[in-house]
């Protein structure tokens, strides 16, 4: 076989050769040691949490080495592409905070190695598919999407493993003469990598592979037997091939990615030796699992909406939370250098792929919202009120004229209860903050919890009637409470809780319940910050309102 006469055969229009674009993309200057990263995902509508975690261990493994993090677009798929998904993804990427130094973006490429989409490299991809079939490492297949399912089901038949390799590879060894006959009939083609390795049951002995894997270490496995497709018959190459020649020319050092890509592992290997090329250190990070009925599973996009990086921009999570909680989850040390240093950045804590976890990673929604409570009581309510309103404009904007028109009532609202030695923890994420703070709204006021079951609704009535009269919005928190004090004794309830302990039969309840009282009134609920403070964001006017309404 003239393997340069069927190159030319099969990419007549490829002029080019592939020492251009070595010259094109030369190796980076970067300091030694320095890491390049990329985060690759495919513009299909859905950017999940997994995409995240693993933008989270690139920009650390690049920029804590003083190296490189880009974002490709791997869209070579397009019967799966969505409108405006390339949009979604850097939004929400940039939203939580992960920075790219080059790559696609919302105005065009940035940078020197692009196009940063894989669409726009075909020319590209077939420089370097022409110069394998010019050096006999990949052919052209005309096998139907008949013919491929008969081979499949007679491997099925025969307990063989499934695929396109060996003796099952029918249009391996075709002549030349017969390869430009179907070519001039119009036939379709694929180009396939024509494998050396040795297929199971060939009477040969199958030969493996070992993979320094960043996170799980010395990885071995038999070796890729297929002559997997490189080129589809459009011209567009398969996931394989293409990033095998773009980590190469864009001079990726570092490939992180699910674990779910360990079978292709000697694929990719297989196709790097193939080229001549040196290997990026794969780090295959763990499945993100749930506790579900006391086992762990996958987390799935069918039955988990907090695997969408949507539910958690609709929810209102803060980054810097969610940063912080997939920290504790990629470092199994992150929790103790932060119990040390608990007001340092994160970018000061120093990242490892070694300690990070080569089985199931448990993610617990109860954990991240706890996070978030330490976290956002960190923020300064003016920080917070802004994102509040910011959240809103999207998420709820009925809500946005209330937030928006009064930003300093705002603030001092969610300032409320968070200075001193034990600051409240009382916020989660945007939704929850306002409906923990909609009392202060009267549009949202609504009773939520009824009087305590000791006090009779005419005893409330006289509480309220009584707290009405007393009450002087001047008052300084001790003459305020000595008030509800007396308005307790005088309506049969203890002054003091120690009081009523020691002789609940003397008295109807004690002034933590007509405090209750009041507080329904004015909040709607039996639990709240401190009732006075709340009355003096609230205002004279509209405390005695809330008042006289019960």
């Amino acid at each position: 076989m003239d393997y340069n006469k069927l190159a030319e055969l099969l990419f007549p229009h490829i002029t080019k050769d592939p020492a251009e674009y070595e010259t094109l993309y030369p190796q980076r200057e970067l300091p030694e040691g320095a890491k390049v990263t990329r985060l690759g995902p495919s513009p299909t509508g859905f950017i999940h949490l997994g995409n995240l975690y693993g933008a989270f261990v690139d920009e650390r493994l690049a920029h804590q080495s003083g190296g490189l993090f880009y974002l490709r677009i791997e869209d070579t798929d397009d019967k799966r592409q969505v409108d405006g998904a390339v949009e979604a993804i850097i939004s929400s990427l940039e939203f939580f905070g992960v920075s790219f130094d080059e790559g696609a973006a919302m105005d065009g490429d940035k940078g020197e190695y692009g196009p940063y989409y894989q669409s726009q490299r075909a020319e590209i991809y077939q420089t370097y598919v022409k110069q394998l079939v010019q050096n006999g490492h990949a052919y052209p297949c005309f096998c139907t999407e008949e013919e491929l399912s008969a081979i499949r089901e007679e491997q099925e038949s025969l307990k063989e493993n499934p695929g396109y390799y060996g003796k099952w590879a029918k249009h391996r060894d075709l002549s030349f003469e017969e390869i430009q006959s179907r070519i001039e009939a119009g036939q379709a083609f694929v180009v396939r990598l024509r494998s050396k390795g040795i297929p199971a049951g060939s009477g040969q002995e199958v030969r493996t592979i070992s993979v320094e894997d960043g996170i799980r270490g010395t990885l071995t496995m038999p070796e890729n037997e297929q002559d997997v497709v490189l080129l589809k018959a459009t011209g567009i190459p398969t996931y394989h091939f293409a990033h095998v020649v773009d980590d190469h020319l864009m001079r990726t050092t570092h490939v992180v990615r699910g674990a779910e890509w360990l079978p292709s592992l000697p694929i990719h290997v297989e196709l790097f030796q193939t080229m001549g090329w040196p290997l990026p250190v794969y780090c295959h990070t763990a499945q993100l699992m749930k506790m579900e009925d006391g086992n762990k599973r996958k987390l799935s996009k069918r039955k988990d909406p907090e695997l969408s990086l949507d539910y958690y921009r609709s929810e209102g999570y803060h980054p810097k939370a969610v940063r912080e909680y997939l920290l504790t989850i990629l470092n199994s040390n992150y929790e103790e250098w932060r119990m040390a240093n608990p007001d340092a950045p994160q970018e000061e804590f120093s990242f490892t792929v070694e300690k990070m976890s080569n089985s199931g990673t448990l993610f617990d929604l109860d954990k991240l919202n706890d996070i978030s409570k330490d976290v956002l009581v960190k923020i300064p309510a003016a920080e917070l009120a802004s994102f509040l309103i910011e959240w809103a404009r999207t998420y709820k904007p009925e809500i946005l004229a209330l937030l928006e028109g009064n930003q300093d009532y705002l603030v001092k609202i969610l300032d409320l209860g968070r200075s001193g030695d034990k600051p409240r923890k009382d916020f989660v994420y945007a939704r929850q903050m306002f409906d923990f703070i909609s009392y202060f709204y009267d549009d949202y006021f609504k009773q939520e919890d009824a009087y305590p079951d000791n006090v009779t609704a005419e005893d409330a009535t006289v509480i309220l009637s009584s707290y009405l009269e007393s009450y002087d919005h001047q008052d300084d928190q001790a003459q305020w409470f000595d008030k509800i004090r007396e308005i307790a004794a005088t309506n049969g309830y203890a002054a003091k809780p120690k009081d009523y302990k020691k002789n609940p039969d003397q008295y109807k309840g004690h002034v933590g319940d007509v405090s209750t009282v009041i507080r329904i009134a004015l909040m709607g609920r039996s639990m709240s910050p401190d009732l006075w403070e709340i009355q003096q964001i609230l205002g004279e006017e509209k405390t005695k309102d809330r008042i006289r309404k019960k």
